[in-house]
């Protein structure tokens, strides 16, 4: 096994989990994830940290996918611990592996930062939304101001191979409204107590049209 090979399967999988279990990312998932209703799918669900705020008597039917299965034992270990008929599969968001129009609720944190093909994400998950179905979104991205956004360049070319993929530079509301899909936002704003150049967080509704 090689350096990158043991650090991506024993290593990265605890570091994720660990920075997007901070307290004041918990405290945004909680605003975020009762939301979901319906039959629910789940975007990037592994480590399974949204698991315990999900609202179970508004779910009829919930699905995850991951591309990282060590992450994907997390997801499966809470799901279980929770007593949860679920589906959890090993899968990436530029081909999700379910029909058009199957979901009601897509779910999606801290996720697009790190696909590969954010804007096929994003198609993929209108696509498997039904007619007036809602992507609830948390996610971090580009900041507002320049000087943030600067060290966000500079820094993006070694965070990303260290942090699976991570990109700090990429857009989230423009993302989504570029992909066809009206966003209403619910917060935006820096995390407090983290860096700059990794806490710009934006978090809402968006909404595949009924057409």
């Amino acid at each position: 096994m090689s350096m990158r090979e043991f650090y991506e399967k024993h290593i990265l999988s605890r570091l994720i989990t660990c920075a997007c279990a901070q307290p004041g990312i918990m405290d945004l998932r909680e605003q975020v994830v009762p939301l979901a209703d319906g039959d629910v799918l789940e975007i990037g669900c592994g480590g399974g940290l949204n698991q315990k705020f999900y609202d179970h008597s508004k779910i009829t039917r919930f699905a995850g996918i991951d591309p990282n299965p060590a992450l994907l034992e997390g997801a499966r270990s809470r799901v279980k611990a929770q007593g949860w008929d679920a589906l959890i599969r090993e899968g990436v968001g530029e081909a999700i592996p379910f029909p058009d129009s199957s979901f009601d609720t897509v779910v999606c944190t801290y996720t697009l930062c790190s696909v590969n093909d954010q804007a096929q994400v994003i198609s993929e998950m209108r696509r498997v939304l039904k007619p007036g179905g809602k992507l609830l979104f948390l996610e971090h991205g580009s900041a507002p101001d320049p000087g943030p956004r600067k060290w966000q360049a500079r820094i993006e070319p070694i965070w990303r191979p260290m942090m699976g993929n991570c990109h700090l530079t990429r857009q989230v509301g423009a993302a989504l409204r570029g992909g066809g899909l009206s966003v209403e936002p619910l917060g935006q704003g820096y995390l407090e107590r983290a860096p700059k150049f990794a806490g710009w967080m934006e978090w809402g509704v968006a909404r595949k049209s009924g057409a």
